[in-house]
């Protein structure tokens, strides 16, 4: 089966936090597309979330376009506004976080295969960003532990349907699947760089 452009593959990002997974997405994105579109899953429900987004709209850079949508994220993948080359995901984590709450674990498996659908059919590359939550401790409340289960099997599905993954340990990238490098589009790797116009979940 004949590899995918590299500029228009799916590539999931895995890691703790801390891990470092949001800047080598960013990173990756910025190297492999020269606009990209940033799809943030993140609310500014508290006053430091809401310090993010304003520190990162201080940042904006010209290359980036946010849009940011707690739910139907699977509608930007389909279809993202015109003139975007490439789309971050950022991040897999709180968009299940707010699937579980708003419409309930029911609706887990619906979303998952809308966005499934729409990541195979989507003529752009996509990196999506994700927590490994598997290697802590057992949750001790029952949402916890459902949280914990849910966001497995979304890693699990989202990785078997990727083309390349990476596993970020302390700032370092650990390929697990495919071939996934910078410097994949080098007309991008010379355009300025900068903070997407949105909340990230992971600054490192």
């Amino acid at each position: 089966m004949p590899q995918r452009d590299p500029t228009k593959q799916v590539v999931l990002v895995l890691g703790g936090a801390r891990s470092g997974k949001s800047g080598y997405a960013q990173r990756l994105a910025e190297d492999s597309w020269i606009h990209p579109l940033y799809l943030a899953t993140a609310e500014a429900l508290d006053a430091e979330m809401a310090g993010r987004i304003a520190r990162h709209r201080r940042e904006r850079s010209p290359r980036w376009k946010c849009v940011e949508e707690p739910l139907d994220i699977a509608r930007i993948v389909a279809a993202p506004p015109a003139g975007r080359d490439g789309i971050l995901v950022d991040c897999l984590t709180l968009w299940l976080s707010n699937v579980l709450l708003r419409e309930g674990e029911a609706q887990v498996t619906a979303r998952k295969k809308a966005l499934l659908a729409s990541l195979r059919n989507s003529p752009r590359g996509v990196i999506l960003v994700s927590n490994e939550v598997g290697f802590g401790l057992v949750p001790e409340t029952e949402l916890g532990r459902s949280f914990r289960d849910q966001q497995g099997w979304l890693n699990q599905e989202m990785a078997a349907a990727a083309d390349g993954v990476v596993l970020m340990v302390a700032g370092l990238p650990l390929v697990l699947k495919g071939t996934v490098s910078m410097s994949t589009l080098p007309a991008a790797a010379g355009a300025s760089r900068g903070s997407p116009d949105c909340p990230r979940t992971d600054n490192a």
